[in-house]
């Protein structure tokens, strides 16, 4: 590859005539240079590297012509095997990718893309078809908060502590304090905030459409933890981390028809397959926080999933389940009576 690169380099400076000779010394020169002891390269050797950059081996097919019988040079001076054409292959890869990444420009924290993606455009003749994307990623650009994310992002990367003013739906008014976010999470399609509270110990999550503001304090000290999402999150399902006394083993039995489902995307990464029963269901078991998150994915299963353990569990579903029969029983009544 070195003595390619030499050969390109040699043969697109068109201001100087290369004879093979002259070749040879400047691949063995630059051999030099890189191993630092003299490499004398055989004229056989020269003439076979040619031969193969002429080639398509590579993708390459240089256009190297012979003038006079004696002086090798390009035939198209703007040639460079640094610059090789794309394949159709590499055109329809790089169309869908591009197709993909075009979903993200919207966004402020990937809006320096814009320009990268662009140039992938007009490099792509096929482009020009303007066809539909083949890969659709969910997102929700309406979403409050998402404007946020750039300021955050640069805020977490340089290490700056930040004063936020925040209202939960709970609380009653905003409050302001000072905070060190760690990361940045997506769940569901929604954005949090992950650090910590100026002078706390506790991580802490904040919901990015509930900010109402956000500012810079750079009279406070940043706050650095050696935080590790992968080991804070591996006991949860969502965003919201609970403590040792909330970890539980649900076991779940899933009917036959969506037992396929929940096989090939687990619900969690502790899911373990506990029996396969002859009619196709099947039982499962899971270790994770019990959470508002971890409630709403069984909810959402209704009457294909059956809560088997823990009986906190399946009693608190079965009473949600009830309160649920009794709004739509009762919004059944009054349109009957209508």
């Amino acid at each position: 590859m070195l003595r390619y690169r030499t050969i390109d380099k040699c043969l697109q400076n068109q201001s100087k005539k290369w004879t093979l000779k002259n070749l040879i010394e400047a691949c063995s020169e630059a051999l030099y240079e890189f191993e630092g002891k003299e490499m004398n390269v055989s004229r056989r050797t020269v003439q076979l590297d040619i031969q193969f950059m002429r080639s398509d081996r590579l993708g390459y097919n240089a256009p190297i012509i012979v003038q006079n019988k004696k002086y090798y040079t390009y035939s198209d001076p703007d040639f460079s095997i640094t610059d090789i054409p794309l394949t159709k292959l590499d055109m329809d890869v790089l169309t869908e990718s591009v197709e993909m990444l075009k979903q993200f420009k919207n966004f402020s924290l990937f809006g320096e893309l814009n320009g990268v993606i662009q140039k992938l455009e007009d490099k792509i003749y096929n482009e020009s078809a303007n066809r539909k994307p083949i890969i659709h990623i969910d997102k929700n650009e309406n979403l409050k908060g998402l404007e946020h994310i750039d300021f955050l992002y640069q805020a977490i990367v340089k290490k700056i502590v930040l004063k936020i003013t925040y209202q939960s739906f709970s609380a009653k008014g905003p409050s302001t304090f000072n905070f060190n976010g760690y990361i940045l999470k997506e769940f569901n399609n929604r954005w949090f905030l992950v650090g910590k509270r100026e002078g706390a110990s506790k991580i802490r999550t904040l919901a990015l459409d509930r900010i109402l503001k956000i500012d810079i304090d750079l009279s406070a000290d940043y706050q650095i933890d050696e935080f590790d999402p992968d080991v804070y999150y591996q006991d949860t399902y969502g965003v919201t981390v609970m403590n040792d006394e909330q970890l539980i083993d649900i076991v779940l039995k899933a009917d036959k028809y969506n037992a396929p489902y929940i096989l090939t995307k687990p619900l969690h990464n502790s899911q373990r397959l506990i029996e396969q029963f002859n009619d196709g269901s099947i039982k499962i078991i899971l270790h994770v926080h019990h959470n508002f998150e971890i409630e709403r994915i069984l909810l959402g299963f209704a009457d294909s999933i059956e809560v088997m353990e823990p009986i906190s569990l399946r009693t608190r579903l079965k009473e949600k389940f009830e309160r649920a029969y009794r709004i739509h029983k009762n919004k059944d009544d009054t349109q009957n009576s209508i």
